[in-house]
């Protein structure tokens, strides 16, 4: 049975239980947490993120684009700008609205006076160039709406307005962003006949309505949108095409699965099984049709793909995120730690690799195999919502479940207050040094004793975890792929350690890496530099050359090296990448060994997320290997 039909065979009663949980937990948040009535609510529910602190190297991440991307912006100039003078030509777009709604959220989660006052400048000099029909964008009169990113920027500028509302209480930003939406109202039937509507002009617009709709109590936003764009009967299969051509709107991965999150949207506001069966779809696809690629996210030139190709311009930065994101929302309403294990490995190589080591420069595709790029901007989707998925990482680390108990996802150092019921909240703290280790030590503390249940994430790739509670061991087995519950009355310093075996281990590749091997251990994917290797390659461009020539031979020498997968070791620190960085070793033979004789390189595989890396996917004989326990067979 495929997973899409086994999800749906769960959803009458699940129903029903979703809107116990509705009921349940607005009895129980407190006011603090009103910001977050948007949000998908389901069998968990997710923390304020005002809540949360995150350390370790999701923390290190959010630190590092707060302060060395997001604060080193010239926002005046390269966003603020073009909506002042208003001068944009064909297929000009900026990404504001995207710059905005990462503020808001760094600043909620922050409280860093600097981004609060860099939040405050963004959305006061925006709505300072709303003119007085409620435009708010950088095309002249006469152009507005007929350009495909004129309607995008149109969406993500009322999402971030909303989002200011929700979360900082401005009405300055809930006034202009109903005026915007009123002008796109009034003025969108005259300004349609340019444009294609499976284009990727709405993008977020369904959610931007949504969210208006919710803060103003006004239906109108909400019924114009669901009206004009078809969103409840939308269940269109996805238009996979694998020789590079262009495929419709229904092939655009972004797009897609924003369309899947206007959908669920829809149905925390009211539960309907078919709301849910195209983000099914998606993750069927990717789990069981070859759509997600080694490093946990999907696409090829933007567009769904299943052939497995790993080189180019492969797994877009907007589909990550949006993947991460609409992982989070199925989280919340099923509990289905897939979702969380492809939210782990997507996290740590896709997203992070999308980053500089210093965390200045972002990219727009992410190569697994083959020389990667970083975009030349700090505009543009792309980097807009790299910003704001990072943001939003706080709010997947913790849960809150419907029983009355807490739920951990993400491993990384951390600590959390969560209100639970009354006069009960907890207080949570992680040590670990995950992803380097997979031991995790928590500490509960209730502000009183209590009875509840705490549901720790096991792995897929972990097949031998343990449990233990104040140095005894739990109770059951921990089954890979499943939450491990601990019910009992929990006392202040009550301490949960968890231990996750983290081997090596050698992922067969399918398809287009069929007879080669990825290599992984725990949820990091490792690669090898070119660079890295020079010198132990430079014997083989002779003597004399320049290192230019030295490189292009290690390229050109990785791909006929013999590899000793017998001798994979490791982890041996590396702070070359991140400062708590690991890298495996492996012994080869170059291209000219002796093979009759022991291989005579050691060659180091580094992180996924090392800017330098070419070579993922590296040759083995299968019978070595393991299948992808992400893949659905």
């Amino acid at each position: 049975m495929s997973l899409l039909l086994s999800r749906l065979t769960m959803r009458p009663t699940f129903a029903f239980c979703a809107l116990l949980v509705v009921v349940f937990l607005a009895a129980i948040a407190p006011a603090s947490i009103a910001a977050d009535s948007q949000k998908i609510v389901g069998v968990f529910a997710s923390i304020d993120p005002a809540h949360v602190k995150v350390d370790g190297e999701i923390g290190r991440r959010i630190d590092l684009t707060i302060h060395k991307n997001l604060l080193a912006i010239d926002v005046d100039s390269h966003f603020l700008a073009p909506f002042r003078r208003k001068q944009s030509r064909l297929f000009d777009y900026i990404g504001l609205g995207k710059l905005i709604d990462a503020s808001v959220s760094f600043a909620y989660y922050s409280r860093d006076p600097k981004v609060i006052a860099l939040k405050d400048h963004l959305v006061n000099e925006l709505i300072a160039t709303q003119l007085a029909d409620g435009y708010i964008g950088t095309f002249p009169e006469g152009a507005r709406l007929r350009d495909v990113f004129d309607e995008h920027e149109i969406a993500y500028n009322i999402h971030a307005l909303v989002d200011d509302y929700r979360r900082f209480h401005n009405q300055a930003s809930l006034v202009a962003a109903r005026k915007l939406a009123d002008y796109l109202i009034t003025n969108y039937k005259t300004a349609t006949a340019t444009r294609d509507p499976k284009l990727i002009c709405k993008i977020d617009l369904e959610r931007a309505m949504i969210a208006l709709s919710e803060a103003t109590a006004d239906t109108r936003y909400q019924d114009y949108i669901l009206n004009r764009d078809g969103l409840r009967n939308w269940h269109s299969p996805i238009d996979v095409v694998n020789d590079g051509q262009y495929s419709s709107g229904d092939g655009h991965a972004y797009t897609f699965m924003n369309n899947c999150l206007a959908q669920l949207d829809l149905y925390g506001q009211q539960p309907d099984a078919s709301l849910l069966g195209q983000s099914h779809r998606v993750i069927d696809y990717l789990t069981k049709d070859d759509g997600l690629v080694i490093t946990g996210t999907c696409s090829v030139t933007e567009r769904f793909r299943n052939n497995q190709e790993t080189r180019g311009d492969i797994g877009e930065s907007c589909a990550t995120a949006y993947f991460i994101r609409m992982l989070h929302h199925l989280l919340q309403l099923e509990g289905d730690t897939l979702d969380g294990d492809l939210m782990e490995r997507a996290i740590y190589n896709s997203l992070f690799a999308a980053q500089s080591p210093d965390g200045r420069q972002l990219r727009y595709y992410t190569a697994i195999d083959g020389p990667r790029k970083y975009h030349p901007a700090d505009t543009y989707c792309c980097p807009g919502n790299w910003r704001r998925i990072v943001a939003e990482l706080p709010e997947m680390i913790y849960y809150r479940s419907a029983e009355g108990g807490l739920l951990v996802n993400l491993y990384t150092a951390s600590t959390a207050d969560v209100p639970l019921a009354g006069d009960l909240s907890v207080g949570l703290r992680q040590q670990t040094d995950y992803p380097n280790s997979g031991k995790v030590v928590l500490t509960v503390d209730p502000t009183r004793p209590a009875e509840f249940p705490l549901k720790l994430r096991i792995p897929r790739w972990c097949p031998s975890a343990t449990v233990s509670v104040n140095g005894q061991p739990a109770g059951g087995p921990a089954k890979p792929g499943d939450w491990y519950s601990i019910k009992r009355v929990w006392k202040s310093g009550d301490v949960v350690t968890l231990d996750m075996p983290m081997k090596p281990r050698l992922v067969r590749g399918r398809k287009l890496q069929a007879g080669k091997v990825a290599v992984m251990r725990g949820p990091l994917v490792f690669c090898l530099s070119p660079s890295r290797q020079a010198a132990k390659y430079s014997v083989y461009a002779g003597h004399g050359a320049n290192a230019e020539e030295v490189q292009r031979t290690a390229v050109e020498a990785i791909a006929n090296t013999k590899f000793d997968w017998t001798t994979l070791s490791g982890p041996v620190p590396d702070p070359t990448i991140r400062p708590d960085g690991v890298a495996l070793q492996v012994r080869a033979w170059g291209p000219t060994s002796d093979r009759t004789k022991p291989a005579d390189l050691t060659l180091s595989l580094s992180e996924f997320i090392d800017p330098t890396g070419q070579a993922t996917y590296l040759p083995a004989d299968p019978k070595l290997g393991v299948d992808d326990e992400l893949h659905v067979h």
